[in-house]
């Protein structure tokens, strides 16, 4: 299962900046989320599969018993969630509010109204 991760997750970096490299602002945006989705999965693989007990101690005990899953990297992963959320509705605000005053969402159209 690791693999099939491994290999989403290099589609989802290819696409992402395939994307990125587009004259299009909403294509832009799409490699924008594209990437986050791949840094969370990338995360998300690097902590292991693991379909262990849930990280609860157990009534009476001091600690936790292995195996047991892992809470960090669902920590981190919905950390960065939250962000790339708040990164792309920001920058769709700025992408709607730079087409409504250039009137083309084409990256070299633009370059044109600068200066």
């Amino acid at each position: 299962m690791e693999v099939v991760l491994a290999i989403v997750v290099g589609g989802l970096y290819a696409a992402g900046i395939y994307m990125l490299l587009r004259r299009s602002l909403v294509k832009l945006l799409i490699g924008l989320a594209f990437l986050s989705h791949a840094a969370n999965l990338l995360i998300f693989t690097a902590a292991r599969l693991n379909r262990a007990a849930p990280p609860v101690i157990a009534p009476g005990e001091q600690a936790l018993t292995a195996p047991y899953a892992d809470p960090l990297p669902q920590a981190l992963i919905l950390t960065a969630i939250v962000i790339s959320f708040g990164v792309t509705a920001f920058a769709l605000a700025l992408a709607y509010r730079t087409y409504r005053s250039v009137g083309s969402d084409d990256l070299d159209e633009m370059k044109g109204t600068e200066g």
